[in-house]
């Protein structure tokens, strides 16, 4: 018992209290036990456990105060601390608001023993998956890589930050982005980050899915629930159970596959088609849509209840082109995963292929530019490092970006002023440069801090004028 995982309960509710201690007792934990919050955070102080296990309504100090001081910076526990909360019937919300402030999960009253263990054997996994994150968290410095995205841009490095704080978690992330802005690749590093990464991780795409069939396919059916049904099938939920589900186009779901995906979540069990029983399912929910979460609950495609269950953190990836500076780096990347997929030996990407990378507006994001690096790696020699040779016929001629970089002519009517001029050609050379602000700075021959106040300037301003 000396090297087993302690765990500190706190309840008011003396016979709740043994009773989950002598529970957790049983399962091969360190049980102690508290009364109240302050009793609870003193005994966090002395016994520094690595799960505490905590009512939300208490008296004196609550679940969510208690919470707050277990987490803080200040505290001096262990850094990796874990906090499930209790939470009674009708809390839900301020279950979810634990969870913003770094709850590890939460439970209904009365507890589910199967659904308590299973946390808690979750949470002692998480504890491994700090050490591994930290590696990540090395390598991301050292590299800018952070699982299978790419990026030192200050967008990227704040995308990455949260990523490493919500990974270890089972909070639900919505994920939203252009296609092609690596919205699934966000979701399969969160799930490569966190304790479930040894168990499968499932993507559905719920506008590929005919309406008739989708709630099959992320519920399951019985044989015979549907004309059709000759057999048993799990869904999707089933499918991850343990691990990591990626609903891809969620605002595309049907109304009705909605309201039960919404009970699903806050019950944590679900029916088959067809199904007489319910069963549990133990599964972290992410989210992605290319659309606007909140104009799709205005306009009534995206329930507002199950945006705000999902929407507990936001991931918004930027488009490409908005990543001009991240885009050698990217290139790079995908060059060395090509090589590897195809065989190949190509060795780096040239100036004048990433000339014209860095000119084109990239409409198709990131999965564009990994079509294209593929293309190059199969056309380029072993030994040789890909070209603008080697890029489709064609490639970026037809842009705006790369029909004003050709021209190199800034048009100015009389009767302009020196300040709309000067506007017209800080505009156009930032098309030309393809929206990157590093390489426009330069082409002006100006501080980059020069262009951003410039920018601030006219987004201030009206586009007639200097007002």
């Amino acid at each position: 018992m000396d090297n087993a995982v302690k765990v500190l309960i706190v309840e008011d509710e003396p016979h709740a209290l043994m009773g989950l201690a002598e529970l957790i007792s049983g399962w091969g934990y360190r049980a102690e036990t508290a009364r109240d919050g302050i009793e609870g955070w003193e005994k966090a102080l002395a016994w520094n456990p690595a799960i505490v296990v905590t009512d939300l309504k208490m008296p004196r100090l609550d679940g969510i105060g208690l919470l707050t001081r277990l987490t803080s910076e200040d505290a001096g526990l262990d850094a990796n601390i874990v906090v499930v909360v209790l939470t009674a019937m009708g809390s839900i919300e301020l279950a979810v608001d634990a969870m913003k402030l770094g709850a590890y999960d939460f439970l209904q009253k009365p507890v589910d023993a199967t659904r308590l263990r299973t946390i808690l054997a979750n949470a002692t996994r998480q504890r491994e998956t700090e050490i591994e994150l930290e590696v990540a968290r090395r390598r991301l410095r050292e590299t800018g890589v952070l699982g299978s995205l790419v990026g030192k841009s200050r967008q990227m490095r704040e995308i990455f930050g949260v990523i490493e704080q919500i990974a270890p978690s089972n909070v639900s992330v919505l994920i939203t982005g252009e296609s092609g802005t690596g919205k699934e690749l966000v979701a399969r590093t969160l799930h490569e980050l966190s304790p479930r990464k040894a168990k499968p991780f499932v993507a559905v795409n719920c506008a590929a899915i005919p309406e008739a069939l989708i709630e099959s396919e992320i519920f399951g059916h019985e044989k015979g629930a549907f004309t059709g049904a000759f057999e048993r099938r799990a869904g999707c939920f089933e499918l991850a159970h343990g691990g990591t589900l990626l609903l891809d186009e969620l605002g595309e779901m049907p109304a009705g596959t909605q309201a039960k995906l919404l009970r699903v979540l806050e019950e944590r069990k679900l029916r088959r088609l067809g199904a007489r029983s319910e069963q549990e399912v133990d599964v972290r929910v992410l989210a992605a849509t290319n659309r606007d979460p909140a104009q799709a609950v205005a306009q009534g495609s995206l329930r507002a209840d199950l945006f705000y269950r999902l929407n507990v953190f936001h991931i918004a990836m930027p488009p490409l082109r908005e990543l001009m500076e991240d885009l050698p780096a990217m290139a790079e990347v995908m060059m060395t995963e090509m090589n590897l997929k195809h065989g190949r030996r190509v060795t780096g990407v040239a100036p004048s292929m990433l000339d014209r990378l860095m000119a084109y507006d990239w409409p198709g994001n990131a999965r564009e530019l990994r079509n294209v690096i593929e293309r190059a790696v199969i056309l380029c020699p072993d030994g040789s490092p890909l070209d603008a040779g080697h890029l489709p016929p064609g490639f970026a001629m037809q842009t705006p970006a790369k029909q004003a970089f050709d021209a190199g002519v800034v048009p100015v009517r009389i009767g302009s002023t020196v300040g709309e001029a000067e506007r017209l050609l800080i505009e156009r050379t930032l098309e030309a440069a393809g929206q990157n602000k590093t390489r426009a700075a330069e082409i002006l021959g100006v501080s980059l801090k020069t262009l951003h106040n410039k920018l601030k300037e006219y987004s201030r301003a009206p586009a007639g004028g200097q007002g």
